[in-house]
């Protein structure tokens, strides 16, 4: 996985990094036992999005506020470190400025540093989530997150759906512009995605992709890499990107009416679809219905087993989960394994070690949090964790045999018994 302008962490960033292929760096794993099982603890939260790890035992919590943006007023975001087994707080930033909001993101720099993007500004912390300098950001709405490029640089982009989005790329240690914010040719909803030090962009109809060029210091547009997706279809737009080294994979009919949960909530008549195309000719693509049912939305992307040629995607608003093998030389996906009634919506987190996939289900109302056989779909476990919202964010491993699942209004680790 190239991502070197990260920390070297199991867990430096959100989706473990800037292609999302949301694994674990190193030999973490949970390695459930059939005499084994589950267990968790929970503690309330404003608005959980992620957490990180840092050095060994340092586990970092990004939250936000949201009742004053119902009121038109400005929001503010807050890192934590937490204790890694009661999570209980153990040093935290002050209130952070955001303004407009939207879950931001957050990752700890090769530089040790800690850095969040949350509504229109950029904030440098020191790993006792002290500020070290901020940046508001040229335009007044929210920023999604942010990727880091292998050279260090962070880009980020503000999320639009009618006007063109804007791509800044910023210097991690003075905080300042490296050069003039790029401007897309098309709005774009979907966080960033990089490999190296080219940054993907899914747009409201296409994807496309720039390259960082030292000799001009720019992001240079790749003219022979894009793809209409959206085509004559009646389809909306697509959510973050998956890079596995040769293809981008990723979901559309992003829009919905979300509130509390996912489930019901779509707003296009057309299924929703997977969507893969070639990292070297974009004119080799692929779209395939995920279950075929009309209402089809998501708000995340799929995930990619690269060790065994598995591809995971799913309906949430009309509960599909659905398992391909992909067999890149023949370019061909065959349905592997199928869950119906399954409220997956959040972000996952695959051990590749030992295929275990981790994955939530919204149901009798509230928040469950599963753990599947990636190869057959066969359930392992599962844990009530008490969220009254479906969580579409970002979980991340733990220390141990254990992981932490944000679901919006709580944070919850979960481990082996």
């Amino acid at each position: 996985m190239s991502q070197t302008g990260y920390l070297a962490t199991p867990w430096p960033g959100e989706d473990g990094g800037a292609q999302r292929l949301q694994l674990p760096r190193g030999g973490n794993a949970l390695g459930l036992r059939a005499t084994e099982k589950l267990r968790h603890v929970s503690r309330r939260t404003w608005m959980s999005t992620m957490t990180l790890l840092g050095a060994p035992g340092e586990v970092y919590l990004l939250t936000h506020s949201v009742l004053r943006a119902r009121l038109g007023l400005p929001t503010t975001a807050r890192v934590e470190r937490i204790d890694p087994q009661t999570l209980k707080t153990m040093e935290r930033s002050p209130r952070l400025a955001g303004g407009p909001m939207w879950p931001g993101g957050m990752a700890l720099h090769r530089n040790g540093d800690i850095y969040v993007v949350y509504g229109r500004y950029l904030h440098r912390l020191d790993r006792s989530c002290q500020p070290k300098g901020q940046l508001k950001l040229p335009l007044d709405e929210p920023y999604n997150s942010f990727v880091i490029l292998d050279n260090g640089l962070i880009v980020t982009k503000n999320l639009s759906e009618k006007t063109p989005a804007q791509l800044s790329v910023i210097d991690a240690g003075t905080l300042q512009p490296v050069c003039a914010d790029t401007v897309c040719a098309e709005p774009s909803i979907a966080r960033l995605s990089a490999s190296g030090n080219t940054v993907y962009v899914v747009g409201v109809r296409s994807i496309f992709r720039y390259h960082w060029r030292d000799g001009c210091a720019a992001l240079v547009l790749d003219a022979d890499w894009r793809f209409d997706y959206i085509g004559q279809r009646q389809q909306s737009y697509g959510w973050d990107v998956v890079l596995d080294g040769r293809n981008a994979w990723f979901m559309d009919n992003g829009k919905h009416s979300y509130a509390i949960k996912m489930i019901g909530n779509g707003v296009n008549a057309s299924p929703n679809r997977l969507i893969r195309v070639s990292l070297h000719d974009a004119t080799d693509h692929q779209t395939l219905d995920v279950c075929g049912l009309a209402g089809g939305s998501i708000t995340n992307p799929p995930l990619i087993d690269l060790q065994r040629s598995i591809v995971i995607g799913y309906d949430s608003a009309n509960r599909h989960l659905q398992a391909w093998r992909y067999d890149d030389a023949a370019k061909r996906l065959t349905p592997l394994w199928h869950r119906s009634a399954f409220g997956c919506a959040s972000h996952m987190l695959l051990y590749p070690q030992t295929g275990e996939l981790v994955i939530n289900d919204y149901r009798r109302g509230g928040e469950e949090v599963v753990l599947l056989a990636v190869e057959s779909g066969a359930e392992l476990a599962r844990v009530r964790c008490g969220g009254l919202m479906q969580g579409v964010v970002f979980p991340s491993p733990g220390w141990g045999r254990d992981f932490y699942w944000s679901s919006m209004d709580r944070l919850t680790r979960v481990f082996v018994a």
